[in-house]
């Protein structure tokens, strides 16, 4: 992992992203990776590909490839959508206490 990046941070953002997105877009662990990795992202690849499917596991989001779930040990482009209501029935509180809770929509 590059330097100064942790686990917790690549969590952090990969449910920012998706509780922003919310349940109807997708999200690329990538994109994630991006944000906090700089030029060095791809480093952060694996690991991003490992907490996405924690996160499955734990009911806070659905990883899939071409719209159908897949499990950890798929090989390719994977996608992660957020499960609106929390399907475990749980905040997504990060590390950081930022909630992975998706906005209200007023």
């Amino acid at each position: 992992m590059p330097d100064g990046v942790t686990e917790t941070e690549l969590r952090a953002q990969i449910l920012r992203i998706a509780a922003q997105r919310g349940s109807e877009k997708t999200l690329c662990p990538s994109e994630a990776a991006r944000r906090i990795g700089g030029q060095e992202w791809r480093e952060l690849m694996p690991a991003a590909r490992r907490i996405a499917f924690a996160l499955a596991g734990e009911g806070l989001v659905h990883v899939t490839q071409h719209g159908e779930p897949v499990d950890p040990d798929a090989r390719g482009p994977i996608r992660i959508r957020w499960i609106d209501g929390q399907a475990a029935g749980r905040s997504a509180t990060t590390d950081d206490g930022a909630s992975g809770e998706a906005p209200s929509s007023g």
